[in-house]
């Protein structure tokens, strides 16, 4: 077991995806976004069965700063209820979880 993770959310738009990452890698909370544009996406909501388009996310990070992706990812996400899940990595190729390490912040 490690103490990294993956955190994926879905947006509605590729420059609102950009953003976020951005963020995130900036603040050394993700030491890579991954971003995948045009997932289908079918799913209820409200009672009824919707079909978008979206784009996914996919967060690198350290189990210290969920939280803290969480909170960024919320504030400038534009969905009512974004998607916020959380795997841990459980192994990894050592020299890339080094530099995972390495790019993210220490606090």
């Amino acid at each position: 077991m490690t103490d990294f993770i993956i955190i994926i959310t879905t947006v509605g738009k590729q420059k609102e995806a950009q953003i976020i990452a951005k963020q995130l890698v900036t603040q050394q909370l993700a030491a890579c976004v991954n971003i995948f544009p045009r997932i289908q996406s079918i799913y209820c909501w409200k009672g009824s069965i919707c079909e978008d388009e979206e784009v996914m996310i996919v967060i690198k990070t350290k189990t210290s700063h969920e939280k803290q992706v969480y909170e960024v990812v919320k504030s400038l996400h534009s969905y009512d209820l974004p998607e916020l899940i959380t795997f841990p990595i459980t192994n990894g190729y050592k020299p890339y979880l080094n530099w995972l390490d390495d790019s993210l912040s220490t606090t």
